[in-house]
């Protein structure tokens, strides 16, 4: 995720990350070039005269705006719901880590279930992000969960599942040796199912992908309308040709590598969810509630980028 001040409105329009610019250079340049050579013969292929005006593409041009807006609105509804959902992962967390001090006999010692937690986030982060990271799936666990979980987790699917059970096991265990209540157990399992309401949630998000078909009909669309557009501006404004294509051509091309970034949130992409952060601030807030001291927060790189 970009993560900086907002700049001054004149360095704005000169901002290089966060553009997308780099992205879309190739499409973008191959789009001028040929709305510089239809300036260069007029219009004309070869002996026929392409006879097209501004109008029909003013048609296009307001549905195709609509349908961008709704690939953007599925792709940001998506992103969003994600970051709601780690939202709910941090506030199940506390509640329970809270709850695991505060509620149990004077014999339980909690600290490793608090930990357990934060080696959940570890596991869901990893297993969110394995399509994009390289690595094992209990990578940043090895001080926070037991050594055969973590060996249990190496080759599993869904290891952060295998997380849940182990934390809902610590509190069966508290609850048959009477240390835990029925009424605190029956709080904590609550707040677990809604940590497994999470996990699922991300997960439905990361393997669902908005439909091929649609992306490929708006590609398609967005490419010939900005192929086409010389033909229907050189008799209109002549040598302007290609600068105003160029524009309208990085407006669409823009929006459209915007949606296709930021329909899976949980890569590594810079408009992705900083999932690094975010487990930082898990793991942060749980060991204070232990009374320990954290570990400094990250903070964005020299590109303004926070994983």
């Amino acid at each position: 995720m970009i993560v900086r001040p907002r700049p001054h409105w004149l360095h704005l329009l000169f901002v290089r990350r966060g553009s997308l610019l780099w992205r879309i250079v190739p499409q973008l340049a191959f789009t001028v070039l040929l709305a510089l050579a239809v300036v260069v013969v007029h219009g004309q292929l070869f002996s026929w005269k392409v006879t097209l005006t501004s109008s029909p593409f003013s048609l296009m041009g307001v549905a195709l705006a609509i349908f961008l807006g709704f690939r953007i609105n599925a792709s940001y509804d998506r992103f969003w719901e994600a970051r709601k959902l780690w939202g709910q992962v941090l506030i199940e967390s506390r509640n329970l880590a809270g709850q695991a001090m505060a509620m149990t006999g004077p014999d339980v010692q909690p600290r490793p279930f608090v930990r357990g937690l934060i080696g959940f986030a570890q596991v869901m982060r990893n297993q969110l992000r394995r399509e994009w990271r390289e690595g094992p799936l209990d990578h940043g666990t090895d001080d926070l969960l037991p050594a055969a979980l973590r060996e249990r987790l190496r080759p599993a699917m869904f290891p952060a599942a295998l997380v849940l059970a182990w934390l809902g096991g610590e509190l069966r265990g508290w609850r048959e040796r009477g240390q835990l209540d029925a009424v605190a157990a029956s709080h904590m399992t609550a707040s677990l199912d809604r940590l497994g309401t999470a996990l699922g949630g991300c997960e439905r998000i990361a393997h669902t992908p908005l439909p091929f078909t649609y992306s490929v009909i708006l590609h398609r669309t967005v490419y010939l309308y900005c192929m086409l557009l010389p033909f229907g501006l050189v008799d209109a404004i002549g040598a302007m040709t290609p600068a105003v294509v160029g524009f309208v051509a990085y407006t669409f091309f823009a929006l459209e590598a915007l949606s296709d970034e930021i329909e899976q949130p949980f890569g590594l992409a810079p408009n992705d969810l900083p999932l690094d952060a975010l487990v930082a601030g898990i793991e942060a807030s749980l060991t204070e509630l232990l009374g320990e001291t954290p570990a400094p927060l990250p903070r964005p790189d020299d590109q303004f980028i926070l994983t």
